[in-house]
């Protein structure tokens, strides 16, 4: 199954992210570079939430390598987005994430994308395994065929 086929229950966790007036471009939908913003949010907000994320003071962060959107519907104010995560792959130090997007209520995402995260030490920016208590929360969204 494509992300582009995706039903919500091919998810594992969900962020409610309202559209904002400003997010419209002059077409009247959602910029494309705001799906990107919402990728990084739904993402960072599970980390956090779950406890594994400290943004300000982690010696462990997870930066961004790879990331890419397909669209499929227009998004624009003032829908709602449900963005879906799940974990398309578990590495030894990354860590692909693949989101997708609904509008308000539709079965079916208005686009969709992944985002890779390598964890680095934050002092030297190199390449360290994921952390345990961070591998563990990720193991919950790992997707099985």
């Amino acid at each position: 199954m494509t992300v582009r086929d995706a039903g919500r229950d091919q998810f594992r966790h969900f962020l409610t992210i309202p559209t904002r007036w400003m997010d419209n471009d002059i077409y009247g939908h959602v910029n494309n570079v705001v799906y990107y913003s919402y990728f990084d949010t739904a993402v960072n907000q599970f980390l956090i939430a779950a406890g594994v994320l400290d943004i300000h003071n982690g010696e462990v962060v997870g930066f961004v390598v790879d990331s890419g959107c397909a669209y499929f519907a227009p998004i624009a104010f003032p829908d709602t987005v449900h963005a879906g995560i799940r974990v398309a792959k578990l590495g030894n130090s990354s860590v692909r994430y693949e989101i997708a997007l609904y509008r308000n209520t539709d079965p079916l995402p208005a686009a969709a994308g992944h985002f890779v995260h390598v964890y680095v030490e934050r002092a030297g920016n190199r390449p360290v395994p994921i952390p345990d208590a961070v591998r563990k929360v990720l193991s919950a969204l790992v997707i099985r065929p």
